[in-house]
């Protein structure tokens, strides 16, 4: 066995462990699920609240804090299944409050960009936040039709990467395109692939 299989068993033995202690603890799977929405909200705090002066060190701040909200995201799911509290409702909630703590993000870097007069960082960070939001949205009307659509590369995960990069080495800047170009490329596949769906589905009822 290599050192890093090693070590990724050693974590998932940790995580196993963390997991079953919450569902021992009886604690609510969405409230989980809130607390990384809370998580996040800091980190785009410390993205609006990062000024000239400070902007590498919130940023870097902000990154950790990313990464700490990761956490929640990681364990809800496998809390809900451990403790037998897995609902309709839970999966609901938690994509409800994922679009929130991706947009809490976009928001704070939003409001850095505004208190620094960067008006075209502020057009592509809005941009950013729309395309973060319809990658999401055509997913899951595109599944209310044909019943899975998971095509397109830029989902949460890499976003949430991306920007821990971003913030971590301070270099927010070109992430934001790489998040801008990739989403609506990843946004125009699942229209592109949505139709070619539908319009194998209802080629029968036109033929009748």
């Amino acid at each position: 066995m290599s050192w890093t299989s090693g070590v990724g068993r050693a974590c998932g033995v940790l995580l196993d462990a963390i997991v079953g202690l919450l569902a021992l603890s009886r604690i609510n799977p969405n409230v989980l699920t809130l607390m990384g929405l809370v998580v996040n909200t800091y980190a785009a705090f410390l993205f609006g609240y990062a000024n000239g002066a400070n902007q590498r060190r919130m940023f870097f701040y902000a990154g950790l804090v990313i990464i700490g909200s990761g956490f929640f995201d990681l364990v809800d799911g496998r809390v809900a299944r451990a403790s037998n509290k897995v609902t309709r409702f839970g999966g609901f909630f938690d994509s409800v409050v994922d679009r929130y703590s991706d947009a809490s993000l976009f928001f704070g870097l939003l409001v850095f960009y505004a208190r620094g007069n960067r008006f075209f960082y502020v057009v592509l960070t809005a941009l950013v936040m729309i395309s973060a939001i319809m990658v999401s949205y055509a997913r899951a009307r595109a599944e209310s039709l044909i019943g899975s659509c998971r095509v397109g590369f830029m989902e949460r995960p890499e976003r949430l990467v991306l920007l821990i990069i971003g913030a971590l080495f301070n270099v927010m800047a070109p992430v934001l395109w790489v998040i801008a170009v990739l989403s609506t490329i990843t946004v125009i596949h699942r229209i592109i692939y949505t139709w070619q769906r539908t319009t194998e589905m209802d080629a029968p009822a036109r033929a009748a």
